[in-house]
């Protein structure tokens, strides 16, 4: 498990390419064969992947949690962006197609995870939080499963940001301690989102943008309001945003991007929104 310390708004403004991109983009997401976990000292977040191909993967605690099992204290969200796969949580079996979800209970000792096509491997993105309670598992079908308040379509094509926000895990969906997820879909011929930009002092988030060619890139816009930095980002590739941040982006190609987020407050329009006129 990498670990990766917080990060001080004062120095960050101080980074050249480089630093920003080794300390808040996360590259090679899935590697096959393999699970990888990035723990953030931001809220304690922990961004992973699962990519089983011809054997199963058991995801274990390591040292770095101290812990007996990895969900001992910590709640999970799952979404499977790769091809048909399953997960196994204490003996029961979820089967995941594309964009299937799931939301993982504090107290989940065994977790396994696995590709039905070693060929076209399942790609299981986590995002975990630290919790307090147990809060019941629940698969979550994105077309079936998530309610219509949940489901929105905003902006225009006029705007470059025509897009549909699915929201997997947030209260009055489905229950978590604290972590929120879900999935915004750009169509065709929208580039932007999350623009106007906010920050939310009260939680953190991540971003993972896919669905993005191989020769299109994506800018990822990150900062405070007045101190914004850029970090140019390629397809199935993670980046961390902390609370004082903005996270907003374009692209030279529709894309679609899961957002996780952890903190103390789980109000989704708790927002601190950025007039266009003072951002910089």
């Amino acid at each position: 498990m990498e670990v990766r310390p917080g990060a001080n708004p004062n120095d960050v403004k101080n980074y050249d390419t480089d630093r920003l991109r080794h300390d808040f983009l996360i590259q090679d997401v899935f590697v096959p064969g393999e699970i990888k976990t990035i723990y953030s000292q931001i809220d304690r977040i922990i961004v992973g992947s699962a990519t089983p191909t011809d054997k199963a993967l058991k995801l274990t605690a390591g040292d770095e949690l101290r812990a007996a099992y990895f969900l001992e204290r910590r709640e999970m969200g799952v979404i499977n962006i790769g091809g048909k796969g399953s997960i196994t949580l204490d003996g029961v079996k979820y089967d995941f197609d594309y964009k299937d979800g799931i939301y993982i209970g504090m107290g989940t000792k065994d977790i396994i995870f696995e590709s039905a096509d070693a060929s076209n491997p399942a790609k299981f993105y986590f995002n975990s939080a630290p919790a307090h309670k147990t809060y019941p598992t629940v698969f979550i079908n994105p077309e079936k499963d998530i309610l219509p308040e949940n489901k929105k379509e905003l902006g225009c094509l006029e705007n470059a940001n025509h897009r549909t926000i699915r929201k997997y895990i947030l209260p009055g969906q489905v229950e978590s301690c604290q972590l929120e997820m879900g999935m915004t879909a750009l169509e065709p011929g929208s580039v932007w989102n999350t623009m106007p930009c906010h920050t939310h002092d009260r939680r953190m988030e991540v971003y993972l943008y896919f669905e993005v060619p191989e020769n299109d890139v994506v800018f990822h816009y990150m900062g405070e309001p007045t101190q914004t930095r850029h970090i140019v980002m390629r397809n199935e590739e993670a980046v961390i945003s902390p609370s004082w941040s903005i996270h907003s982006a374009s692209a030279t190609h529709a894309y679609t991007f899961i957002w996780g987020m952890v903190g103390e407050n789980q109000d989704f329009d708790d927002m601190d929104d950025v007039d266009m006129k003072d951002l910089r």
